[in-house]
C-alpha cells in the first residue's frame, strides 16, 4: 500500500499560499470515526502517490502518531498551471463497501480498427463500482481485440468483475464501439456545410425577417383600413 507522511497545520485561509511557496500541498482529512483535520504534505510525495494510486486505490496515511487508510477524494486545481492547489483525503472503515468511481484502461487490438479503418468510439471512460475499500481496484481492462467488425460493442457486462467488486449500471450499456469510417463523399459534405450555430444564427436571421415583414404588412392594412 501506498503511504504518504503529512502534517497537522495550524496556517489556514488564503495564508495556505505561503505553504505553497515552500513546496507544501494543503490538505484535509475526514471520515466517519475522525472529525475533519487540516494538514500540509509535501507536494511532490502526493504527486507521486495520486500518479500511482489514483482516486481508487487505498493510501496509508501517517498523522501526527496515528495511521489512517485513506482515499484520496477530491482535488483541487489551479486551472491556468493544471498543479494541485488543495487535496481531500477520505478515512475508509475497512469492512464497510463503498463506491467508487474507477477509470477504464483499454488493452489488445482490434481488427476492424486495424486492417479496415474502422473508428473506436470510447463511450465510457470510468464506471462506478462497490467493493470493500481493499478490494478496490485501481483500474478496469477493457479489451477491445472482440471488436472485430463494424458496429461490434463492448457492453458493461462484457467486462470482467475482479473479485468482491460489483459494477454498478445497466448491463446493457455501451462501453465501445467500432463505427465505419466516413467516405470520401461524407467527408466532403462536413467540409463544405456551415458550421451548425451559422445555420441557427442565418435561420434566427430568417425568421426575425419574416416577422417584420409580415408585421409591416399588417401595419399597412390597419393603415388602409383607418383611412
Amino acid at each position: 500500500m501506498h503511504e504518504l507522511k503529512v502534517e497537522m497545520r495550524q496556517i489556514l485561509g488564503k495564508s495556505v499560499k505561503t505553504l505553497r511557496q515552500k513546496g507544501l500541498l494543503p490538505a484535509v482529512v475526514y471520515g466517519e470515526a475522525i472529525p475533519t483535520q487540516p494538514i500540509s504534505v509535501s507536494y511532490k510525495e502526493f504527486e507521486k502517490v495520486y500518479k500511482a494510486a489514483g482516486e481508487s486505490t487505498l493510501v496509508r496515511l501517517k498523522v501526527a502518531g496515528t495511521t489512517h487508510n485513506v482515499l484520496i477524494h477530491d482535488i483541487a486545481f489551479d486551472p491556468i498551471t493544471g498543479h494541485s492547489l488543495h487535496a481531500d483525503f477520505y478515512a475508509v472503515r475497512m469492512d464497510k463497501a463503498l463506491r467508487a468511481r474507477v477509470p477504464l484502461e483499454f488493452i489488445g487490438e482490434s481488427a476492424a480498427v486495424k486492417n479496415e479503418g474502422g473508428i473506436l468510439v470510447k463511450v465510457a471512460h470510468e464506471l462506478e463500482v462497490e467493493a470493500l475499500p481493499q478490494d478496490l481496484p485501481h483500474s478496469l481492462p477493457v479489451d477491445i481485440g472482440s471488436l472485430a467488425a463494424f458496429g461490434s460493442r463492448i457492453l458493461l457486462q462484457d467486462i470482467p468483475v475482479p473479485h468482491g467488486v460489483k459494477i454498478l449500471g445497466p448491463a446493457d450499456e455501451v462501453i465501445a464501439v467500432v463505427n465505419a469510417p466516413r467516405s470520401d463523399e461524407e467527408l466532403a459534405a462536413l467540409k463544405e456545410a456551415p458550421p451548425a450555430e451559422t445555420v441557427a444564427v442565418e435561420t434566427e436571421r430568417e425568421a426575425k425577417k419574416a416577422a417584420e415583414a409580415k408585421a409591416e404588412a399588417a401595419g399597412g392594412e390597419e393603415s388602409e383600413k383607418e383611412k
